[in-house]
């Protein structure tokens, strides 16, 4: 079965950084696009970044453009997501998802790993 198994998360200060790392069993991960989403606390999941299955496109949150980046390695089937000069808001649940299709209309979830900033 198909099995996202993400790492990295933590508690941070505001301004500091993390990567998280998501490793992908279960499935032809060349097939899929990759993506990272976030839920914090009383809001909905939203979008954070993707990537294409060639490493040829990313597409990031308003939010997050130009504090973090998504990357791929094909040979290890691990997507991570870089993030630098974390803020409070950006406290969330982070899941890692697979996409067949759409690079942002996933079909398989991980289970979250918690990233917390404080101020």
């Amino acid at each position: 079965q198909v099995q996202l198994v993400e790492s990295g998360g933590g508690l941070v200060q505001a301004g500091a950084s993390l990567r998280l790392s998501c490793a992908a069993s279960g499935l032809t991960f060349t097939r899929y696009a990759m993506d990272w989403f976030r839920q914090a606390p009383g809001k909905e999941r939203e979008f954070v970044a993707a990537i294409n299955w060639s490493s040829t496109s990313t597409w990031y949150a308003d939010s997050v453009k130009g504090r973090f980046t998504i990357s791929r390695d094909n040979a290890r089937n691990t997507v991570s997501l870089q993030m630098n000069s974390l803020k409070p808001e950006d406290t969330a649940v982070y899941y890692c998802a697979a996409a067949p299709g759409a690079p942002m209309a996933p079909k398989y979830w991980g289970q979250g790993t918690q990233v917390t900033v404080s101020s």
